[in-house]
């Protein structure tokens, strides 16, 4: 994890920063999974996503700004044609990539290519330690997938690969072995924080850690946080008492959003909303325009109240919590984080409330469920076929 900020720079990417440190960006909504977490209800692909020279535009503009990485996600960005030549393009502009895959297309000799490149890092995503419990969430044969692609990294050479989970009710006491998963294949274990958007909020009350199982958590991040990456999710349980490593701060349109596969820029990855749409690439004069002079950045990064939580002795080290979390399980933005460690949460929850949809969702129209019984199929239709992905 990285190191304790000092207060200064905090208060200085409170108010946001010329370019983001983090860009995600998710290149397609096709993906040959369904997983019932998937926080941009990902399954088909949209006809209208940006072309090989539209995304290689927004590669220029990324260089210009200075943007250090960027993060390509989807749907299943490696589904992609074009994908490769975009990778190679950002870092032949001095972009580096990190993009997370469940390990679909990452044979011998793509791990090979990969192992070969300085610029290039990769997130293999697993929700559970076993395939019982990742398959359930995740899709029949996923684990083995992801573990096959862990294994070519492995053997090509590929040093510090990523493996990605999301925290959920049914992993958390599996952290011992995620960590010894990782280490077998030299890779990094990646933590990160379940929000109820996409599909996410459809499972978020059957999948979301305990209270118990949060502090569970919190207590192995500060035993084991060395060497372990959160994506800064987590700051939410600082306010058991010792603030987590890391940037204790939401970063939305601060110093972190999302580009979507049709050139539409979100505050946040886990904010696919129109109520955090802060622009759109096309429309709006690029990238550089909508990030430096949209409204909604600009509210953002306003100096804020804290409102009910700036009473909390806590709000110093968790910030009142995600912003994504708040409002797609209907609370207000100004309130306390749905999992408040020190139970404001459920006191929120409790009253009465609209949960707000998603503004996208590309689900493939088969069954989703967790646990009790996996979903029939990985996948109903060939999200890469001349349909699917050009």
């Amino acid at each position: 994890m990285t190191a304790v900020l000092p207060g200064r720079l905090i208060d200085q990417f409170e108010l946001g920063l010329d370019a983001p440190i983090c860009l995600t960006w998710e290149l397609t909504y096709a993906c040959n999974l369904s997983c019932v977490h998937c926080l941009s209800s990902s399954g088909k692909r949209d006809p209208r996503e940006l072309s090989t020279r539209q995304c290689k535009d927004v590669i220029d503009e990324l260089e210009r700004m200075q943007v250090f990485y960027v993060n390509i996600g989807g749907g299943e960005p490696t589904v992609r044609s074009d994908f490769w030549e975009l990778v190679d393009y950002a870092t032949e502009h001095h972009v580096g990539v990190k993009f997370s895959t469940n390990g679909v297309r990452i044979d011998k000799a793509v791990a090979e290519r990969l192992a070969a490149s300085a610029y290039v890092d990769v997130q293999i995503s697993l929700d559970g330690a076993t395939a019982e419990v990742n398959d359930a969430v995740r899709g029949p044969g996923s684990f083995a997938m992801a573990v096959r692609a862990l294994e070519n990294l492995s053997e090509a050479g590929f040093r510090d690969a990523k493996i990605s989970v999301v925290m959920t009710r049914h992993n958390v006491g599996q952290l011992d072995e995620f960590k010894a998963l990782a280490d077998s294949y030299g890779a990094t274990l990646r933590i990160t924080r379940l929000r109820p958007s996409g599909r996410g909020a459809d499972v978020w009350d059957e999948l979301h850690p305990t209270a118990a199982q949060q502090r569970e958590l919190y207590d192995w991040l500060v035993a084991n946080g060395d060497g372990v990456l959160t994506g800064d999710s987590f700051f939410h349980l600082s306010a058991y008492g010792e603030a987590l490593p890391g940037l204790n701060l939401c970063g939305a349109g601060r110093v972190v959003c999302l580009i979507d596969p049709v050139g539409d820029v979100y505050a946040c990855p886990f904010a696919i909303h129109d109520s955090f749409l802060a622009g759109n690439i096309l429309r709006d004069g690029g990238f550089r325009t909508v990030w430096r002079d949209s409204d909604l950045f600009e509210e953002l990064r306003s100096p804020t109240t804290g409102g009910a939580c700036a009473k909390c002795s806590f709000f110093d080290t968790c910030r009142g919590g995600c912003m994504a979390a708040k409002f797609f399980t209907g609370l207000p933005l100004d309130g306390p984080d749905p999992e408040c460690v020190q139970g404001y949460g459920e006191t929120a929850l409790a009253a009465e409330r609209t949960v707000p949809k998603s503004a996208v969702d590309h689900s493939r129209a088969i069954p989703l469920t967790v646990i009790a019984r996996q979903p029939q199929r990985v996948c109903d239709e060939n999200p890469w076929t001349t349909r699917g992905v050009r």
